[in-house]
C-alpha cells in the first residue's frame, strides 16, 4: 500500500466519522440518548459496521459529542470574557448557553446524568469552569451581579431553560428565555441594566 493511498484512506475514515458524529449529534439534539447506533447509521446513510469501526460502543460515541459540547461553552465563554462590558459578556453567555441546552436533549441529558463520567468529560468540564469563574467575577466586580452568585449556578440556569422547553417546547420554543434570559432582566442581576452598551442604575 503506497502512502498516497494511506492517506486517502485515513481522509475517507476520517470523513465518516465526522458523518457519523453530525448524525448522532442530530438525532440525540432531537430525540435524546435513545436513539440507537442503527438509528445514527441509518441518519448518517453509512452502513453500522462504520459506525462501530469509529466508536466501538455507543457510550464512547456519546462521550465524543460531549466533549465537542463542552468545548463549544468553553469556547463561547472565553469569547464572553473578551467583550468590553461585564454585563454584556455575561448576558451573551448565559443566552448562549441556555439556548443549546433549549434544543439539544442529548446534551441535556448528558449533562446532568452520572453515568457519563470518563476522564475526558471531566477534563472538558474542569476546562469550562475558570472561564464561567472569571465571568461571574467579572459582572460582580462591576456590581452587575449579586455577590452569592457563583458559577455553579450556571448549569442549573441550564437546566431550567432544558426543563422549560422539554415541557413548552410545542408551543413555544422560545418561552425559556422569558424565565432565564438576563438581558431580560429575569436572572440574577443585582442591579438593573440598560441600553446596549451596559449602563445601569441603581
Amino acid at each position: 500500500m503506497t502512502e498516497e493511498t494511506r492517506r486517502v484512506l485515513r481522509r475517507d475514515a476520517e470523513r465518516n466519522r465526522q458523518r457519523v458524529l453530525t448524525a448522532a449529534r442530530e438525532l440525540f439534539a432531537e430525540k435524546g440518548l435513545e436513539a440507537t447506533l442503527n438509528d445514527v447509521a441509518r441518519h448518517a446513510n453509512v452502513g453500522v459496521g462504520t459506525v462501530y469501526r469509529r466508536f466501538a460502543t455507543k457510550e464512547e460515541l456519546i462521550e465524543a459529542i460531549f466533549v465537542d459540547g463542552m468545548q463549544q461553552l468553553t469556547a463561547l465563554a472565553e469569547t464572553a470574557l473578551q467583550h468590553h462590558d461585564s454585563w454584556q459578556g455575561f448576558a451573551w453567555y448565559v443566552e448562549c448557553m441556555c439556548e443549546i441546552t433549549a434544543t439539544d436533549r442529548g446534551l441535556r441529558e448528558i449533562a446532568f446524568s452520572k453515568a457519563y463520567g470518563g476522564d475526558r468529560v471531566k477534563a472538558c468540564q474542569e476546562q469550562l469552569v475558570p472561564a464561567l469563574t472569571k465571568l461571574v467575577e467579572r459582572a460582580q466586580g462591576d456590581g452587575y451581579l449579586r455577590p452569592e452568585v457563583s458559577s455553579t449556578d450556571m448549569p442549573l440556569l441550564g437546566l431550567l431553560s432544558g426543563t422549560v422547553s422539554e415541557f413548552a417546547g410545542n408551543v413555544d420554543p422560545d418561552l425559556w428565555r422569558r424565565y432565564v434570559a438576563p438581558s431580560g432582566g429575569h436572572a440574577l442581576p443585582r442591579r438593573s441594566v440598560t441600553g446596549s452598551g451596559g449602563s445601569a442604575r441603581q
